[in-house]
C-alpha cells in the first residue's frame, strides 16, 4: 500500500467513525471529509489532483461503489470482474487486463456488494449468496458471496451505455455488412420471428436492441427480461416486464414463464424475450405461434444448429412431450436465426444468418442465407465479411405482405 492509500484509509476511518452513513445527507459527508482532510493533510505536499482523488475515494466508499466508481465512469471499460478483494480484471476493446487498484480488504468489498444490492431493493448475504441485478444506468450485475465464492466476494458488471450502439456502429466495426443489415432491417419490419444465438459476450443483447429499433413505431411491444436491459426509443406503446427473485424463504418469485403467459393478455403486437435459458422456452414458442409476428429472443449456443438442439432441451425441461412435436413447434415459431460470435482477435461478428425451413428427415432444417468468410489476418485483426451463400429466402410471403 502506498502512502496516498494509507493516508486515504486514515481519513476514511475518521470520517466513518464520525458519521452514520445511512442518515447523513451528501453535503454533510463532504463537510466531514474536507475537515478530516485539512487535519490529516496538513504539512504534506499533495497536489490538487491527489487531494481530489482522496475526496472522491472516501465519498465513493461511503455512498458509491468504492473503487469501482473509477471503472464505471471509464467509457473504455466494458466489463468489470472482481475476483475477491485483491484482484480486479477489466475488459477493454474485447481484451482482458488486470486493474491496478484493488479493494483494501474484504469488508469493504462486502459493503460494496451490499450497497449494489440495496440500490435495487435486493438482498445478498450468506443465506442468499447469489444475486442478479442491475445498476441505475442499466448495467448488468452478478454477485456471488462466500461460502459459494471460495476466494471472497465476486462481482461481475457488464456495463450499459446511455448512448447505445446502432446498426451504423456495427457497419463501421465490420460486425455486419450493409447487405445483411438491410436484409435484417426489412425482416424485422415485415414481422419475421427472429432468434439471436451466440456465446457469452458475443453481443446478443446489444444486437437484439439494435434490431428492435427497426420495429414500426405504431406497434405495441412487450419486452420480457430477467434484468431489464433493452432500450427501445422509437416505440411509444411499450411495456417492459422484469422477472423477480424470491425472498429469503424463496417465495413470491416471478419467473419469465409467468411474464410470457401474462403478456398474452396485454394485447401485444410483438413479444421480445431478452433471453431464454430454461423451461420458459415452451411458453416463448407457443406465444410466437399464436399470431405475434415479428417477435424476437436470444439464447446461448455455439452455432445456429446447436441453438435448435438447446431449445429442444429447454422445452423438455418445462413439458414432457415428444421430441418430434417440439421440433415442429420450433420450426413453426422461428423463421430466421442470427448467430453471433467472437473471433480470435476478440472482435464480435455476425457469423451466420439462416432461414428455418421446417423439419426434414426428423431434424430442423436450416439454410444459410449469409455466412462469414474469413480472408486472413492483418496486424492481429481478422479480415473477412458476411457473404451471401447463394441460398435465397424461400418464405417471402411476409415481405410481400409488407410491401417490401
Amino acid at each position: 500500500m502506498d502512502e496516498l492509500d494509507k493516508l486515504t484509509g486514515e481519513i476514511r476511518q475518521g470520517v466513518c467513525d464520525e458519521l452514520d452513513e445511512r442518515d447523513v445527507p451528501d453535503d454533510r459527508i463532504y463537510e466531514v471529509i474536507d475537515r478530516w482532510m485539512t487535519q490529516k493533510c496538513e504539512g504534506k505536499k499533495l497536489s490538487i489532483s491527489q487531494k481530489e482523488r482522496i475526496r472522491k475515494s472516501i465519498y465513493s466508499s461511503i455512498r458509491g461503489f468504492d473503487i469501482l466508481e473509477e471503472y464505471l465512469s471509464d467509457d473504455s471499460v466494458t466489463e468489470i470482474m472482481v475476483n475477491g478483494a485483491g484482484e480486479i480484471f477489466l475488459e477493454r476493446k474485447g481484451k482482458i487486463e488486470k486493474a491496478e487498484r484493488v479493494f483494501e480488504n474484504t469488508e469493504r468489498l462486502e459493503n460494496t456488494a451490499e450497497r449494489i444490492a440495496s440500490r435495487s431493493n435486493r438482498l445478498v448475504n450468506t443465506k442468499t449468496p447469489i444475486l442478479d441485478t442491475r445498476l441505475e444506468d442499466g448495467s448488468r450485475v452478478n454477485i456471488v458471496l462466500p461460502p459459494v465464492a471460495i476466494n471472497g466476494p465476486v462481482i461481475t458488471i457488464r456495463k450499459f451505455y446511455d448512448d447505445p450502439l446502432t446498426i451504423d456502429d456495427l457497419l463501421e466495426m465490420n460486425s455486419v455488412t450493409k447487405e445483411a443489415a438491410d436484409f435484417l432491417k426489412k425482416a424485422v419490419q415485415a414481422g419475421y420471428n427472429i432468434f439471436i444465438s451466440g456465446g457469452t459476450g458475443s453481443g446478443k443483447t446489444t444486437f437484439l436492441n439494435i434490431l428492435s429499433e427497426f420495429v414500426p413505431g405504431d406497434e405495441r411491444i412487450i419486452t420480457i427480461e430477467d434484468s431489464a436491459e433493452l432500450k427501445l426509443h422509437n416505440v411509444a406503446n411499450l411495456v417492459s416486464l422484469e422477472a423477480r427473485s424470491g425472498n429469503v424463504e424463496n417465495e413470491n418469485a416471478i419467473h419469465i414463464r409467468d411474464l410470457i403467459k401474462t403478456s398474452l393478455r396485454m394485447r401485444p403486437d410483438r413479444i421480445i424475450v431478452g433471453e431464454v435459458r430454461g423451461p420458459e422456452a415452451i411458453d416463448m414458442l407457443q406465444a410466437y405461434n399464436t399470431g405475434h409476428d415479428g417477435s424476437m429472443s436470444t439464447g446461448h449456443a455455439n452455432s445456429a444448429a446447436d441453438m435448435m438442439t438447446r431449445l429442444e432441451t429447454m422445452v423438455l425441461m418445462g413439458m414432457d412431450i415428444p421430441v418430434a412435436a417440439i421440433r415442429e413447434q420450433i420450426a413453426a415459431a422461428l423463421e430466421i436465426v442470427v448467430h453471433l460470435g467472437r473471433l480470435r482477435d476478440r472482435s464480435r461478428r455476425v457469423l451466420e444468418i439462416s432461414e428455418v425451413r421446417g423439419v426434414k428427415d426428423g431434424r430442423i432444417e436450416l439454410a444459410k442465407i449469409f455466412e462469414f468468410e474469413e480472408e486472413g489476418e492483418k496486424d492481429g485483426i481478422v479480415t473477412g465479411s458476411l457473404k451471401k451463400t447463394g441460398e435465397d429466402l424461400r418464405n417471402k410471403y411476409k415481405f410481400a405482405a409488407a410491401g417490401l
